[in-house]
């Protein structure tokens, strides 16, 4: 419970941080709206006193002296914006880092449900909203009542008028935000839909173009526009008539006000200078409310934004301050691994166990569908199990500190996903240039060296957003030479052979009794022969099982020639060779 509640505060601490900063927007607030009533005060003065004594000197003073407090009041409502602005810039970058490092774990953890999802944005809205004119409103609305109680200092009658008039514009806002709430959250559910589709697109823009999918998406497309404007529109037709009967509301009262102050005058209750005095105070007190309707679609999507940005980051601990470990030298284990994809309700793998030992070489194969890249995504901790654990040296992969655990880590998954920067930034996972010898010997482990040679720039190549600038079998090697950047203990390779030539796999079967020399561990997501050069280990993989594990010769001697006992129950546990061990 206790948990539970430092998470929920995540955001509130954050809000806490900025309290001074609020506090001192709200001494300004304070002071500017007893200068608004500037205006009022003047005019009555002028009325009541200028006029009947026809004394220019008094005219002269009394508008010198209104100059001076309206400058102060520009002065203070300047202050008061600017330290909106920064108000919001240090909310954002309290929370901004761990807005980002969630919105890189949001596909790991909730799936498609990712797409619907997006902190960053929220922060933004957020951040946005503290900078303008919202929060000014906010600081102004308790301020009606003082407005209405000068408002009755001057005549009893018109706070009376002046009160029923604000509680109807008031009740207007209300049904402003009880009407414009479904149709607030449908658009904002359409927007995100359209986001995604319009994603998706750029993404598969040459499955797009090749397969002639442009029209069929176009038409997607617009079913989830049609959608979206009907609900702006909605949104829109709410707020817009809101705004406008209010407005009108405003302008009848504010005449009706003048026109009892008439009466007023008429019957001896009231001087000429309170007609309006009355009416500036009454408009003072009710901007607040119109810039409050008029500004509704911002405040509706800032709630929405502080509430899905305080429940996601309630979703994600945040990481503490693990003891540092010592670099892993001995085994991998894996005790009953059960794992399913993100958002997925049924696991892909399960009560997978075993153990290899320093200087091992696995090959997991097995056929498509079988789990073997859900099993290799959570050796590497990128999907978390349902299940049981995956132990380097003994200490689960939740013991260690995410930053040195990745140092411990070489992985290439199936889709190489490189980074918009150069290839010496991708090789050293954009460690900086502290380290050329480190991406130099990455490179040529992966036998990428001499390619890179001959690109443009050399390692100083920038290859584009998702290495678009490279070839598929450049991306994966580059790929490879990241993986093996810092010599890592443990070497994940799903389907590393998927795009290379015959020097490609000459090079992977190199890097993998490398790694296995220096005593690391290579793990080989396989589906080439190409690949099970210089493996010495095969665990097989069928309906998210391990059926066998053991030596290579024996596995596949056993999957070439099953007997019939075997076909009908999963093959018996096989000892493994070179300090390696293992059970299924």
């Amino acid at each position: 419970m206790k948990k539970t509640q430092e998470l929920s505060s995540l955001l509130r601490t954050a809000m806490a941080d900025c309290a001074s900063g609020l506090f001192g927007v709200g001494l300004f607030s304070a002071v500017t709206n007893i200068l608004a009533l500037t205006g009022s005060l003047y005019m009555l003065q002028v009325y009541d006193r200028v006029l009947p004594s026809q004394s220019a000197p008094t005219l002269v003073g009394l508008t010198v002296g209104m100059l001076g407090l309206y400058a102060a009041y520009g002065l203070l409502d300047f202050v008061r914006l600017r330290l909106l602005v920064r108000i919001a810039s240090r909310l954002y970058r309290n929370l901004h880092q761990r807005a980002f490092a969630i919105s890189v774990l949001l596909p790991l953890r909730a799936g498609r449900e990712a797409d619907r999802v997006d902190p960053l944005r929220d922060l933004e809205h957020l951040r946005g909203f503290l900078s303008g004119s919202g929060p000014t409103v906010i600081f102004d609305a308790p301020w009606i009542p003082f407005y209405l109680l000068i408002i009755y200092m001057l005549h009893p009658s018109l706070g009376v008028l002046a009160t029923i008039g604000a509680l109807a514009v008031v009740a207007l806002t209300a049904v402003a935000e009880i009407l414009g709430r479904r149709p607030a959250r449908l658009t904002s559910e359409a927007m995100i839909s359209q986001r995604a589709l319009a994603e998706s697109g750029r993404r598969n823009a040459e499955v797009v173009q090749a397969m002639g999918l442009s029209s069929r998406l176009s038409g997607r497309w617009s079913d989830t526009v049609h959608g979206y404007l009907a609900y702006q529109e909605r949104l829109s037709d709410t707020i817009g008539g809101t705004s406008s009967l209010s407005k009108a509301l405003r302008m009848a009262l504010q005449s009706s006000v003048l026109g009892l102050g008439a009466y007023l005058v008429i019957g001896g209750e009231a001087s000429p200078g309170v007609i309006i005095a009355s009416s500036i105070l009454l408009g003072r007190a009710l901007a607040p409310v119109d810039a409050a309707i008029a500004n509704w679609k911002g405040f509706l999507t800032t709630r929405h934004s502080y509430f899905q940005l305080q429940a996601t980051l309630d979703m994600f601990e945040s990481p503490g301050d693990p003891l540092e470990l010592p670099r892993p030298q001995k085994s991998l284990t894996v005790e009953s691994l059960t794992v399913a994809p993100p958002g997925a309700p049924k696991p892909t793998v399960l009560d997978a166990s075993f153990q290899l030992s320093s200087g091992a070489g696995l090959a997991i194969v097995g056929p498509s569908g079988s789990g073997k890249t859900t099993l290799v995504r959570a050796l590497v901790g990128a999907w978390k199990p349902l299940h049981g654990k995956v132990r380097l040296d003994g200490a689960s992969l939740d013991q260690w500190n995410p930053h040195s655990l990745g140092a411990h880590v070489g992985y290439l998954p199936q889709d190489v996903e490189l980074f918009d920067g150069t290839v010496a930034d991708n090789i050293s996972r954009f460690g900086g240039k502290s380290d050329a010898k480190g991406v130099v010997a990455a490179a040529r482990a992966a036998g990428v060296y001499s390619m890179i040679m001959h690109l443009p720039e050399g390692f100083q190549t920038r290859i584009g957003e998702g290495g678009r600038a490279l070839s598929a079998g450049q991306r994966q090697l580059i790929g490879l030479a990241r993986a093996l950047y810092g010599e890592p203990f443990l070497v994940v390779l799903d389907e590393p052979n998927s795009n290379l030539d015959v020097e490609g796999d000459a090079a992977l079967a190199g890097a993998i009794l490398a790694v296995r020399r220096r005593g690391g561990i290579v793990i080989v997501v396989a589906h080439r022969p190409s690949a099970l050069t210089n493996i010495d280990e095969v665990l097989v993989l069928a309906n998210g099982m391990v059926r066998s594990f053991g030596s290579r010769e024996k596995v596949l001697a056993s999957v070439a020639h099953p007997s019939s006992t075997a076909a009908q129950r999963p093959s018996p546990v096989i000892p493994m060779q070179r300090g390696v061990s293992g059970h299924a």
